[in-house]
């Protein structure tokens, strides 16, 4: 790896976590752009490409746990109350 790859997939990977509005969804960028850099750097040199996909993804899947999370802490709270 050379270091002109190394900074340029550390710069997109952190611009592109700027655009995420909680912390679960910048790290699901981060690391999805490590292992897309590194997926894509093995699948023809593809670095950034794979960085720029795995940081998509991981967002998505980051969105979506927090989405869970959110239902499952929702669906506690109206357990237990009884409605009038």
């Amino acid at each position: 790896m050379t270091l002109k790859f190394l900074s340029l997939t550390a710069a997109v990977m952190v611009g592109l976590a700027a655009f995420g509005t909680s912390q679960a969804q910048a790290i699901g960028c981060v690391s999805g752009g490590a292992a897309g850099a590194v997926a894509g750097h093995y699948a023809g040199h593809h670095a950034v490409m794979g960085a720029i996909a795995g940081c998509v993804a991981g967002h998505e899947i980051a969105k979506h746990r927090a989405e869970q999370e959110h239902e499952v802490q929702r669906a506690h709270n109206t357990d237990g109350q009884r409605s009038l």
